[in-house]
C-alpha cells in the first residue's frame, strides 16, 4: 500500500496517542477513537472532592528515551522531575539504607552502594554483586533465555531469599509487576541491563509534578487538535472491516472509513477486533499472555510524615509509597499514594479490609503516622494493568506489523522486548506509525477522506 492519507488510531492510551500524534506530524488525517470519557489510558487522573487523583503511580527511568521524546513533544517536559543521580531510600524494618548511585562508570557506578547496602549482610551483599555481574553478561534475545524463570536464574546464581526480596524484587515488581519467580529472564534482564547495568546514569528515576492527565492526556488532545485530528471520546470500536484498499470502523453508533488503522487496545480487546490471520499468534494468545493486577492505596494525612518524594519497602504488606500531595492540589496535610504491584491476593479485597491491613504497615515505615491524622484513605485497582511477563510469553506478543495492508497493532504487551511500562507503549506506538509511513512516500498532496 502507499502511505495512508487517513489513519483511524483505535485507542487513547499511550501507544495510540504516541502514534497518532506521530502520524498528525506527517500530514495524516488522523481520527482517535477512544472508549473512555478521556485520553490517557491506564495514566490518567480524575477528581476526588477538590483534589485530582492519579489512578496510579508511575515513575520513568532516564533510559526510556522514546517516553522522553513524548514528553518533548507534547511540550510538557518541564512538568516532570529527573534526578541528577539515582537515590532510592529503602526500608527494611527498622534499618534505612539508600541505593544510589556515584560518578564512576557501570556497572561501578552502584559499588559503594551496594557495599554499604545495610538490609543485607555483607555476605549477601557479595552475593548480590556476583548476581549483578552474572546478569550482566545475560543474552537476552535468546529464546531459551525467554523461556527460563528469572527465579531460578538468581538461585542458580548463588541468589537468595534476602537478596531477592532486598533487590531484585525491589526493583523487578515494580517494573514486570510480577515477581522474580514468575518472570521470564528475557524481560528481567532488559529491565536491569538497560536500567542499571549497562549506563550509568540510565536509572534514574523520574516522576510527574503534575497530575498525569495534565501531562499525557490533556497536553495530547491539545497537539491532536492543533494538528486537525479529530479525536472521539466515548467511542467503543466493535468491529473492523477491509473494504478494498481501505477499512470500516464500526463504533456502536457510527463508523469511519480509513487508508489503515491503527489497533492500540488492551490485548483482550485488540484479539477480538483483529481479523482472523492478521497475526501468527494463535487463537486466545491474549488470554495464555495473561493480565498483572495492581491495587493503589490513596491515604491522606495531617500533618505530613514523609520527607521524601518517595521511599522503597522490603519486608512489608507496603513496597513503595510516594508523596503526591502537590500534584494532587492539597494545600494542607500530605497525600500519601502507596502502589502495590504483582497484586493478585488483593485486587478484590474490600476497602475496609485492606485499611485494616495496610495501616499498621505504613505506620511501621512511616512511625510519624501514630500521630498524625487519617483524614481520608481509598483505593484504586486496575485488574489488568499489565500483561505477565512470565517465561516463554515473548511468542505470544504480537509483532507491529500484521498480515494485512494497512492494519498495525500497538500496546505495551507487543514485542517491544519491554516489560509493560509506559516506555514500551510508547516504543510500540512510534513502531506502528513508522509501519504505516514507510509503505511508501506519498507523492500527491495529503488531504482528509
Amino acid at each position: 500500500m502507499t502511505r495512508p492519507r487517513s489513519v483511524a488510531v483505535v485507542g487513547g492510551g499511550l501507544a495510540g496517542l504516541t502514534a497518532a500524534i506521530r502520524l498528525a506530524d506527517a500530514g495524516c488525517q488522523v481520527t482517535l477513537l477512544e472508549g473512555r470519557p478521556r485520553l490517557g489510558g491506564l495514566t490518567h487522573s480524575f477528581r476526588r472532592g477538590d483534589l485530582d487523583i492519579d489512578n496510579g503511580q508511575h515513575v520513568f527511568l532516564r533510559c526510556c528515551t522514546s517516553y522522553r521524546a513524548l514528553l518533548d513533544r507534547l511540550g510538557t517536559a518541564h512538568l516532570t522531575h529527573l534526578q541528577p543521580r539515582l537515590d532510592v531510600p529503602v526500608v527494611s524494618g527498622r534499618q534505612v539504607a539508600r541505593l544510589r548511585r556515584n560518578g564512576w562508570p557501570a556497572p561501578l557506578h552502584l559499588g559503594k552502594s551496594l557495599a554499604t547496602y545495610a538490609v543485607l549482610s555483607p555476605l549477601d551483599r557479595l552475593r548480590a554483586v556476583r548476581g549483578a555481574m552474572a546478569l550482566r553478561a545475560v543474552y537476552r534475545d535468546d529464546a531459551r533465555t525467554d523461556h527460563t524463570s528469572f527465579g531460578h536464574w538468581l538461585r542458580d546464581h548463588g541468589q537468595n531469599d534476602a537478596t531477592i526480596a532486598a533487590l531484585w524484587d525491589l526493583v523487578g515488581v515494580a517494573t514486570m509487576n510480577v515477581h522474580a519467580d514468575e518472570a521470564s529472564l528475557a524481560v528481567a534482564a532488559t529491565v536491569f541491563q538497560l536500567g542499571l547495568l549497562t549506563d550509568a546514569a540510565a536509572g534514574d528515576i523520574g516522576w510527574s509534578a503534575v497530575p498525569l492527565q495534565r501531562l499525557h492526556g490533556d497536553a495530547a488532545a491539545a497537539v491532536l487538535a492543533a494538528k486537525g485530528a479529530e479525536i472521539r471520546l466515548r467511542s467503543r470500536v466493535r468491529a473492523l472491516e477491509p473494504d478494498a484498499a481501505r477499512w470500516i470502523v464500526s463504533t456502536d453508533d457510527d463508523r469511519v472509513v480509513a487508508d489503515a488503522v491503527v489497533v492500540a487496545t488492551d490485548p483482550a480487546q485488540a484479539e477480538l477486533l483483529l481479523p482472523a490471520g492478521a497475526v501468527p499468534q494463535p487463537v486466545g494468545w491474549s488470554a495464555a499472555l495473561g493480565a498483572a493486577p495492581i491495587v493503589n492505596v490513596n491515604v491522606l494525612v495531617d500533618p505530613p510524615v514523609l520527607s521524601e518524594p518517595f521511599v522503597a519497602v522490603i519486608g512489608s504488606d507496603v513496597q513503595w509509597v510516594f508523596d503526591r500531595t502537590a500534584q494532587s492540589g492539597l494545600s494542607g496535610g500530605q497525600l500519601l499514594a502507596v502502589s502495590l504491584s504483582a497484586a493478585d491476593d488483593l485486587i478484590d479485597v474490600p476497602v475496609a479490609e485492606l485499611r485494616v491491613r495496610l495501616m499498621p504497615a505504613l505506620t511501621a515505615v512511616l512511625p510519624g503516622l501514630q500521630d498524625s491524622t487519617v483524614l481520608d484513605f481509598f483505593v484504586t485497582r486496575e485488574p489488568q494493568a499489565t500483561f505477565r511477563p512470565a517465561p516463554a510469553t515473548a511468542a505470544l506478543r504480537p509483532a507491529t506489523r500484521t498480515a494485512l495492508p494497512g492494519l498495525v497493532v500497538a500496546g505495551a504487551y507487543t514485542a517491544t522486548g519491554w516489560p509493560a511500562t509506559m516506555e514500551s507503549a510508547v516504543r510500540s506506538g512510534d513502531a506502528a506509525a513508522a509501519a504505516l509511513l514507510s509503505a511508501s512516500v506519498a507523492t500527491e498532496p495529503v488531504v482528509a477522506a
